[in-house]
Order: structure tokens, then sequence, then C-alpha cells
């Protein structure tokens, strides 16, 4: 007799605000099998008559995850909207369930029915799931042009949208308020972040076509020192555009940024791509609040430690590449040297004289790359100009 359990027990369909019109004979199927269907009020609401039982899905979402457990083994739908694997239910559940327990049948998915009604290309468009984040994962996108979708949790989280856009220098934008698309209460209106309206139905996407004269996130690394509140203490421009080519990141990989001042290494790094994280150290609890505001404020999400180095470094997330910018010694060396897994890479830059002996004493004994990076500016001098010079700043690149 077969493992009640070692076949598809748990289907998730994907419903539009059409309810069931429209849905494809497999999803009616479905529903029309089902001991249990399990989804959100609104969800159940546009159910047609079935026999099985009903569920309301609680919230938060993840106290809904024990109650589907108990129904294992038995005919059980979740109700998801359209695309279960557009910021739907679908990866949440895939990463709890076995594929082999779970059936998809996707719906149509919001953002589709979006594109089709402004005519806005996709693979153009950058989709952000907003309902459950904040507005400033927008900002390495505001610049002026920029088309963008996203879903956010209800009108007032749209007129919250709009002045958080104003407040950032783009309040020129246009809102696309899409509601309830696909159903009869179907509504698309387009209107300036300063006149969003108060009647906006659930559910709601929102496209944004960005204008404004606001500052804009450049893409290279090394991106301006304004962007990062700091005492001082901060890896300027160019010297961070280096070291983020040093660093080299590659899709997935985790930092560790030792010493981390203002921030920007470790927040650049992740800026880089959506698959990157970092945890950044720093001994200082003023420096470390001001670490979680800036990387708050451009978007990122970074896990910061306080305390000091190499202390601190026990028991963290293994890093796949370590940067040491600030508080540079042979015993945090030896520590990363010993507790580091081999292949990993490691970049540390030093401006002190002791810090360029001991790298050049290091790259003699491990190899690797060490370079000096000397930077001048213009500055006045009199009534003419000359050059200024910081100072300079050594760089060892290593794999372990």
């Amino acid at each position: 007799m077969a493992d009640p359990v070692s076949h598809p027990w748990l289907t998730i369909v994907g419903l539009g605000e059409d309810g069931a019109d429209g849905l494809p004979p497999a999803s009616l199927k479905a529903l029309e099998n089902a001991k249990i269907i399990m989804g959100a009020k609104r969800h159940l609401g546009l159910l047609p008559d079935v026999d099985a039982e009903l569920v309301e899905w609680p919230v938060p979402f993840a106290d809904g995850i024990s109650v589907l457990q108990g129904f294992k083994g038995q005919e059980t739908v979740v109700l998801a909207s359209g695309d279960p694997f557009w910021h739907g239910a679908g990866g949440a559940l895939l990463d709890i369930f076995d594929q082999k327990e779970v059936k998809v049948l996707p719906g149509v998915s919001s953002l589709s029915l979006a594109a089709a009604r402004l005519g806005w290309p996709l693979e153009k468009t950058p989709c952000l799931g907003l309902h459950a984040a904040p507005f400033e994962r927008l900002r390495p996108l505001l610049a002026e042009g920029r088309r963008v979708f996203c879903t956010v949790r209800d009108g007032d989280a749209v007129k919250a949208l709009g002045a958080w856009l104003d407040e950032a220098g783009f309040g020129s934008s246009l809102v696309h308020i899409l509601e309830a698309l696909g159903g009869p209460r179907e509504r698309v209106r387009v209107v300036r972040t300063s006149h969003i309206p108060d009647d906006i139905q659930h559910p709601v996407l929102v496209g944004l076509d960005v204008r404004g004269d606001g500052q804009t996130l450049p893409f290279a690394s090394g991106r301006p020192d304004a962007f990062f509140g700091n005492d001082g203490q901060i890896t300027k421009s160019p010297i961070r555009a280096m070291t983020l080519s040093a660093l080299a990141p590659t899709f997935g990989e985790h930092l560790w940024d030792i010493g981390g001042g203002s921030g920007s290494i470790g927040i650049e790094w992740c800026l880089a791509d959506a698959s990157l994280s970092a945890t950044i150290f720093e001994i200082d609890r003023e420096r470390s609040k001001r670490i979680e505001t800036n990387a708050h404020s451009l978007g990122v999400s970074v896990n910061v430690v306080t305390g000091p180095a190499p202390e601190t470094l026990r028991d963290q997330r293994a890093p796949d590449v370590v940067f040491i910018g600030g508080g540079i010694s042979a015993q945090m060396l030896d520590w990363i040297w010993t507790n580091v897994s081999e292949g990993k890479r490691l970049v540390a830059n030093g401006v002190t004289l002791e810090a360029e002996a001991l790298l050049a004493a290091w790259h003699r004994e491990k190899g690797g790359k060490l370079l000096r990076i000397d930077l001048s500016e213009a500055a006045p001098l009199g009534s003419k100009r000359g050059w200024k010079a910081n100072y300079p700043i050594v760089q060892w690149s290593v794999t372990l």
C-alpha cells in the first residue's frame, strides 16, 4: 500500500479576482475534489459552492503553517493570488513541504495583468513586493524615466508611498493605481504623488513612472560619500570602488566587513546584487546604529554586530569573503587564517605605517597581491591650485 503522503496531497491554486470564472479545468477539478480548502478570507469569498471544509488562513502568515501541516495526507487546496511564485505563498510553502507532496496550478498574476493594462514590458520593468517590505527597497531604482511595478499592502500604503517619493525628491512621479485586477471591481487610475485618492480598494498594485530631480544612486561601486552618514570614519569613494573590485562579489556570497565605520563597504557589497549578504562588525555602538540607518536608507538589509574583533567573529555565519577596514592586527589575521575555510578570499586595507608593515610581512609569507594606492585631489593653493595628497592605502588581497 502506498504511503498516503508520497503523492501530492497539497495543491496550490492561483485564484484571480474573478473567482472560479476562467480557471482552467485542472484548477476547478482540484477545488471539486478537495476535502479542505485553506486561504485568506478574501480568497474564500471568491469560491463557488464547494463540498470541502473551508479554513481561513490566520494572520500572520506563519501561524497558518502548523494548521496546514495538520491536514497532511488529506486532499487539501491552498488558495493564492494569481501566480503563487510571484511574491506569493508558493515559495514559502515549498521551503517547508517536499516538492513531491505539492502540486501547483498557477493563475494569471497581477503583475501580468498590470503589464497588460499599462503596456509596460515585464523584461524591462523591475518588480518589487512592498506589501511586507520598506519603501526604501525602491531607493536604488529611483531615477528619471524608470518604471517600476510594486505590490503594496493597501490604500493607506499607496498614500504613504506617495509621501515617501515626495520626500526623496521624486514627488512629480506618476502613480498608476491598479485595483482588483481581473475582477468585476477592477479600476485603473493615474495620479501624481500629491493627489492619491482615499478610496483605493484592496488588492492593489502600483506602477511607478519615476520623475523628479531627487539624487539618483549610481549603478557603479564607489557611490558618493554623501549617501553614507558618517563621523569621518568612512572608506572614501575612490578607495571604496577599488576595494569592491578587489572583493569581487559573485552570486550568493556572504561578506564579513570588519571595522565597519559607516558601513559603506558592506552596504555597497549588498547593492551589487540581491543575492549578496553581509555581516558588518563595528566596535563603536553609535557607529553601529549609523550603519543600520545607512543600510535602511539605501534599501538593503545587513547584519550589524557590535563589539571587538576577533571576539565577535565567533559563532557568526561563515563568510565567503572577508574585508578588514579597521583595527587590523596580527591577532586578527591569525584568527581569520585559522578559523575561516580554505579557499575563501581576504582583502585588507591599511593606512598606518604599522598596518603597512604587518600586511607586507603577511604578503611575503602567504602570497597574494599587495597594492599601494596613492590619491591626490586638486585643491586651492594660494591664488592657484595644487595637488593635495590623501594618506596612501596599502591593500592586501589573498585567497586563504
